[in-house]
């Protein structure tokens, strides 16, 4: 099995992790302790808005930031970025010192600066180009019969039991 991401580029997962055989979700106590974060993470980050829109428009034009496409860095100090600025968070981490920052909870307040600050990528920088297989499917969530009754299951997790 190979990797892949689930909702939001940037954080990859071994398919293993996170998939049975069958390509149903495994249930989340199954998970090991950091991919277990980061999936109930990425549940809270799905319609977050983009940072670096958020820095441009502030908390007065939240509906001007566009969705999240893309989650970089650690749980909880993650930079969330759309399509149009994932290449910016790209140009810094590779070019402007960003990757000195990985792993680390300082890489979204240090990001954050960088922009608001004015950095930006050239306008000649290649964006990385994305193949999505199949960005229609979503698999199931075994012991469901329908889309409610998973989010259902998903909103019943006891995240008290979790070790995060």
């Amino acid at each position: 099995m190979g990797k892949v991401n689930i909702a939001l580029r940037g954080w990859r997962f071994d398919e293993s992790a996170v998939f049975t055989d069958d390509g149903d979700i495994k249930p989340i106590d199954e998970m090991e302790p950091t991919t277990r974060e980061r999936i109930v993470r990425l549940r809270q980050l799905i319609d977050s808005p983009c940072h670096a829109c958020w820095l441009i428009h502030g908390d007065s034009e939240l509906d001007a930031c566009n969705d999240a496409a893309a989650v970089y860095g650690e749980p909880l100090s993650e930079v969330v970025l759309c399509e149009e600025h994932e290449p910016d968070f790209r140009y810094w981490f590779r070019e402007q010192g960003g990757a000195d920052h990985r792993g680390e909870p300082a890489l979204q307040d240090a990001f954050h600066e960088w922009f608001a600050d004015g950095g930006r990528a050239p306008e000649e920088y290649e964006p990385v180009e994305h193949v999505d297989t199949d960005p229609t499917a979503v698999p199931s969530v075994s012991g469901t019969g329908s889309a409610a009754d998973a989010e259902q299951e998903a909103q019943s997790v006891d995240l008290d039991s979790l070790d995060i």
